[in-house]
């Protein structure tokens, strides 16, 4: 059964559609042959620094996951050419990908020891990085737009206030009080600036992912299979938004991976 584009681009796309998905909530059970779905937050270069979310703190939660594919944040096509480069030299220089430890410390690893797939599913590209920081100066530099550039500015610092101190702490990061913070911080600047970034503005990017990720969900839905989704903390909320309008899969409580 795969789940129709329509639906749950327009759930991804729509504001406040879904207020509380039980981040921590007791595990779901999937419908006959579904596919049973983590979505973990990672925080990329902090996992090497992090002491509660280390990479050993990381890769525990993933074995404990045991998952049959990985999602992952990176884009298809460099995440082909950074398995073909650890199959064959078991390092991996793919910019992209080797700026991530959870994967090349840990995932691609694993793969091997554990036997599950990798696929890429981020939308991301250099064009639209470089656009999307080229629009935002003008945007900063712009005197007719200083308050609203203030409005973002303010939401990303209370939200730093909020989590300060447990912004690495998995079992926070893994809840509905963390996805609330991290949505209302993004509010103003999905708001004001979208229509700005074109496909690097908030909501662009995050439906772009998750259209990839719904794509790699349908090659392995029906089958019984186990999935877990590791994109950044600030991602987690608007994929467990979209994925709570399939009827194929089944959430999973991540938080205790962490337990």
């Amino acid at each position: 059964m795969k789940i129709a584009r329509r639906s749950f681009l327009a759930g991804s796309l729509a504001s406040g559609a879904l207020t509380s998905l039980g981040c921590s909530a007791a595990p779901a059970r999937a419908p006959k042959g579904g596919a049973l779905v983590h979505v973990m937050g990672t925080i990329h270069r902090r996992h090497r620094t992090s002491t509660p979310y280390s990479l050993a703190v990381f890769k525990e939660a993933v074995r404990k996951a045991a998952p049959d594919v990985i999602l992952t944040e990176i884009p298809p096509q460099r995440a082909e050419r950074a398995l073909r480069e650890f199959r064959e030299t078991g390092t991996i220089q793919e910019p992209r990908t080797r700026v991530f430890p959870e994967y090349t410390d840990v995932i691609f690893p694993l793969a091997e020891e554990l036997g599950f797939r990798i696929l890429g599913t981020a939308a991301w590209t250099s064009e639209i990085a470089q656009s999307r920081r080229a629009a935002l100066k003008r945007i900063q530099d712009d005197p007719a737009r200083a308050d609203q550039w203030a409005e973002h500015r303010a939401a990303t610092r209370a939200f730093a206030r909020e989590v300060a101190g447990r912004s690495d702490d998995p079992e926070f990061i893994h809840t509905d009080a963390f996805d609330a913070l991290v949505k209302a911080s993004r509010e103003p600047y999905a708001r004001h600036f979208d229509a700005d970034l074109g496909a690097g503005g908030w909501t662009q990017i995050n439906a772009a992912h998750n259209a990839l990720i719904h794509a790699a969900l349908d090659t392995i839905t029906g089958k019984g299979k186990r999935a877990l989704i590791t994109f950044g903390t600030a991602h987690k909320y608007k994929i467990r938004e979209s994925l709570a309008y399939r009827q194929d899969i089944a959430l999973q409580d991540t938080q205790a991976l962490f337990g």
